[in-house]
């Protein structure tokens, strides 16, 4: 990434040829997030090695690349799905992936929304943003565009940086923002000057440029570090893949990683800086209205910063920094449906910025949003699941490349995940991470295990005693039979309680107070030490007190702690330990 000499120009592999062309057609962006996918993908480890601002995380060149191969891949579908429908209805004409979708409008808005689903990171959920914009003009009907190829595209290009200006709660110059901006004025102004599409792409492809050149300036932690913006650079390279695709000219150089320090300063090492900020960064998908978006924008901002909040039409992105994530979980229930949660602490992502790995790290897949920031708070990487789903060994192993450890332990629990735990244990470890997956059945067992974790301690020792924590807590749930059926315990009917232990159905009641009384007897009758409760979000603390109270009165030498499971959790999980 930094400057040289100009490169000479290249073939572009056979997949993305770009065909010289005036228009913006479905093909034509196609091109472009192709070349872009690979643009990123090349300027990847340089992009995360100069990320200084706003968390010296090492990770934005990542978060991009991740969100545009999201985008992609739904671009992809898209082409694959109009190549089998013309299959099936062409039939014995030879039908290729190449076939166009119907309209523009499918394209970008496939891209858009691919894009919005997959972003990562602050980098990455503002340029979901500006390719909604883009989408926004690019993907209007014939009818209501004024202008032609050249003026469309300075027009989407504009809206792409007004919307993502619009998203971030508050805007600093000298980010991937004043990039956008500045691209957008040179895109008009070559438009002006009745510019063809390739003439505003590649004005906005040089403005972006000059602008990521100028950030240094403009933001003191760039300037002391002597680095341009992460994902300023970031976007540059995208606008070039936009130039690429509609001249059929590969940019002459990359964007420099580097500009100058400012003159009260030298070069310092990018990844030292204030460590003083919100410990975790908190992202999800939220299904909820627009109104309802805007009081959690207002909500989110007072529980802490780098908020942005993307989206339209009923789905968003949501990304804050806070030093409570369970709250800002939270507030995403109260105002819809928030699901693909992901909560990062930063002190293990400082770490990566520093090039380091931690010795050792955990990662616990739990059913509960509350249990999930239970276990980030105790220095875990979670994996959320929600009732009828399971994580799939992608998603597994993206957590353990996450946690940035030597070694790392992997807590499934549910012996549903044992298979998909087992082989992302095995990709890391091809990857030189040294991973033990330990057989939990269900959260509870988790949390056992967390707590005799030793991070200092030899890898094998901790292994053990975690794994033996596991083994001595039995675990119990409470459910709701949600129709008549035969069960270990007995025929039960829709609306029962159905009390487990261990995985079988052991008691059927009419109330869960009633039936997990029952459970805990059975439980607590072969002894124990420590009860632990996990509510569910439906179910009042008074049912608590009274199952404390219940245990303390016939078992005055067990202690009782309890947790919210928070959102998608069971009504009731219990463990003894």
């Amino acid at each position: 990434m930094n400057p040289g000499p100009h490169k000479e120009e290249r073939p572009v592999p056979h997949e993305a040829q770009p065909q010289p062309a005036d228009e913006l057609d479905a093909e034509a962006v196609r091109t472009w997030s192709s070349l872009a996918l690979a643009a990123l993908g090349r300027a990847r480890d340089d992009i995360d090695a100069i990320n200084v601002y706003p968390v010296a995380d090492a990770d934005t060149g990542t978060n991009l690349y991740l969100t545009a191969e999201s985008a992609d891949r739904a671009l992809t579908e898209t082409f694959d799905n109009a190549a089998r429908a013309a299959r099936s209805g062409n039939g014995t004409a030879e039908v290729t992936g190449a076939t166009e979708p119907t309209s523009l409008s499918e394209a970008v808005r496939a891209w858009a929304h691919g894009a919005l689903v997959g972003a990562r990171g602050n980098s990455g959920t503002i340029l979901a943003q500006l390719l909604r914009g883009v989408a926004d003009v690019l993907g209007a009907e014939p009818e209501g565009r004024q202008t032609g190829p050249g003026g469309l595209l300075a027009h989407a290009l504009t809206r792409a940086a007004e919307e993502a200006y619009a998203a971030v709660a508050h805007p600093v110059e000298g980010t991937m923002l004043t990039v956008a901006g500045a691209a957008a004025r040179a895109g008009e102004a070559a438009s002006a000057a009745a510019g063809t599409a390739a003439d505003v792409a590649r004005a906005a492809y040089d403005g972006a440029r000059a602008a990521l050149a100028e950030t240094p300036g403009q933001l003191a932690a760039l300037g002391r570090a002597g680095v341009v913006d992460a994902g300023g650079c970031g976007l540059v390279a995208v606008l070039g893949a936009l130039w690429q695709a509609l001249s059929g000219q590969e940019p002459a150089a990359e964007a420099p990683a580097r500009g100058a320090a400012t003159p009260a300063t030298q070069p310092a090492d990018p990844c030292e800086q204030d460590e003083d900020g919100p410990a975790y960064e908190v992202i999800y998908l939220l299904e909820a209205s627009e109104a309802a978006v805007a009081e959690l924008r207002a909500h989110l901002d007072g529980l802490g910063d780098s908020l942005v909040v993307v989206g339209g039409d009923g789905l968003w992105n949501v990304h804050v920094h806070v030093d409570d994530p369970g709250a800002a979980v939270e507030a995403g229930v109260v105002a819809g449906r928030p699901y693909r949660i992901r909560i990062t602490h930063f002190g293990d992502e400082r770490r990566r910025g520093r090039g380091e790995r931690a010795q050792r790290a955990v990662v616990a897949v739990v059913p509960g949003e509350g249990l999930a920031g239970l276990c980030a708070e105790a220095g875990a990487t979670p994996v959320l699941v929600r009732p009828g789903e399971a994580p799939a060994t992608a998603e597994l192993l993206d957590a353990v490349r996450r946690a940035h450890a030597r070694e790392v332990v992997l807590l499934p629990g549910g012996t549903e995940l044992r298979a998909a735990a087992a082989t992302a244990a095995e990709q890391a470890r091809a990857e030189g991470v040294r991973v033990a997956v330990i057989p939990t059945r269900s959260a509870v067992q988790g949390l056992a295990a967390l707590a005799v974790h030793d991070p200092d301690g030899s890898f094998d020792e901790d292994v053990v005693a975690m794994t033996a924590a596991a083994g001595a807590t039995r675990y119990g749930e409470l459910a709701v039979a949600e129709r008549q059926s035969f069960t270990s315990a007995g025929i039960c009917q829709a609306g029962d309680v159905l009390g487990l232990i261990d995985g079988d159905v052991a008691v059927i009641g009419a109330g869960l107070p009633e039936t997990a009384e029952a459970v805990l007897d059975r439980m607590l009758g072969s002894g124990g030490e420590l009860v632990t409760l996990v509510l569910g979000p439906d179910v009042p603390d008074a049912v608590a007190e009274r199952l404390e109270a219940y245990v303390q009165s016939g078992h005055l030498a067990v202690d009782t702690v309890t947790y919210r499971g928070g959102r998608y959790s069971a009504p009731l999980l219990i463990g003894v330990e």
